[in-house]
């Protein structure tokens, strides 16, 4: 009865020494997500209330082990050998519970003896980066100074090389223009040299013309003269 008694303690008090485990190490990363200048271990009362369940569950389990010797040692008395293998039995029981307690204890102390070990060492390296950065703040002006002259004069080599591209591509287009040109100018050439035989095909033609004209008119003129000479004689 004793023993069933402390198990359930036992029980009880490993859940909350689990839980406060959990809640220490999300709060270490609650308050490294919301700020990177917040100190990481700043709850001693959770260092505090740690050590304080860790020796109570010590005791225990301490009472624990001395309720299954004496167990232990009233099963091998000499007065119960008909209830020996059922005694053998209760108490195998109550040695796997206490030992499985035992492992969840060390198991949860180790857990959280490497969270606050290892929030112990990033809150030195937080510290150490933040005076690194406080210490070499100058340099670090600077450095972005630098950062943004480069970066201005990679823009500056982006839309020389963007002009020098379209001056390109502009210088082609006038070449292609001036070979349009050239063959507009040949075409033009070759036209003006055929206009004068046309021209002075045309011309003979209009003298022709004019010839025929005075030659019809002269003998239309003389048949009127003749016809008015022959009326009045």
């Amino acid at each position: 009865k004793q023993a069933r008694q402390l198990e359930n303690e036992l029980d009880l008090k490993l859940v909350s020494f689990s839980k406060l485990c959990t809640s220490y190490s999300s709060t270490r990363d609650g308050r490294r997500d919301s700020s990177d200048t917040t100190p990481l271990l700043n709850g001693s009362s959770q260092d505090r209330m740690f050590e304080a369940m860790a020796v109570e569950i010590e005791q225990l389990l301490g009472k624990l082990t001395g309720i299954n010797d004496k167990m232990a040692e009233y099963t091998n008395s000499a007065g119960v050998p008909s209830l020996n293998a059922a005694l053998m039995h209760t108490l195998q029981r109550h040695r796997d519970i206490l030992q499985d307690y035992t492992h969840e204890f060390h198991k949860t102390k180790a857990n959280f003896l490497a969270i606050r070990e290892r929030e112990n060492l990033l809150g030195s390296v937080r510290k150490d980066i933040e005076s690194y950065k406080s210490g070499s703040g100058v340099n670090n002006r600077r450095t972005e100074l630098f950062l943004k002259e480069h970066e201005h004069l990679r823009n500056s080599d982006r839309l020389i090389e963007e002009t020098i591209s379209i001056a390109m591509a502009t210088k082609e287009n006038m070449t292609s223009q001036r070979g349009m040109l050239k063959s507009i100018q040949s075409k033009m050439n070759t036209l003006a040299n055929r206009f004068p035989a046309v021209n002075s095909l045309i011309q003979r033609i209009n003298l022709r013309k004019r010839r025929d004209s005075f030659i019809l008119g002269g003998i239309i003129g003389i048949c009127t003269i003749l016809l008015l000479l022959y009326a009045f004689h």
